[in-house]
């Protein structure tokens, strides 16, 4: 070895003593109070301790436990054709954006209602082209998707 590559070697050692000494020092001096959670307020003042107290706590006394655990449920009301078309697909088959056939567009929709209204619920629900799944509509039901597609084909006939 040359003598640069000594002293390179030299520096890089030194440096690494300096970092774990570094380390070692910031380990001890934190190490007490990450490992021992119930004695953490012991170094903090008793004015900082009184701040931070928790003020209070609830307890739920005759619940039955499956009440507890269970998410609250809403039922919601299915929504016409129309009020779906209106919400959500009227952007764009109102305009004819990217490509949506227009609702009251006969010609745009024969091919469509001649595949049939399982095929056309089928391409609403994965979407198609352009489209995508349910029209964005991702808290449509099957259902409320069926009776928006009733509503456009019927207007489109």
């Amino acid at each position: 070895m040359n003598r640069y590559t000594e002293k390179g070697l030299g520096i890089t050692a030194i440096l690494l003593s300096v970092i774990v000494l570094v380390t070692y020092v910031i380990y001890s001096a934190t190490a007490g109070v990450l490992q021992s959670p119930d004695n953490v307020a012991e170094g903090l003042r008793p004015s900082v301790v009184e701040r931070i107290k928790p003020i209070g706590h609830v307890t739920v006394k005759n619940v039955p436990q499956s009440t507890t655990s269970a998410a609250p449920t809403v039922a919601k009301a299915a929504r016409s054709g129309q009020a779906v078309f209106d919400a959500v697909c009227t952007a764009c088959h109102s305009t004819g954006a990217a490509g949506a056939p227009i609702v009251g567009n006969k010609e745009q929709w024969a091919p469509r209602i001649a595949t049939g209204l399982d095929t056309l619920l089928i391409s609403a629900t994965n979407g198609k082209g352009a489209m995508p799944p349910k029209g964005t509509c991702m808290d449509c039901s099957a259902d409320e998707l069926k009776a928006t597609i009733e509503y456009m084909t019927t207007k489109s006939q």
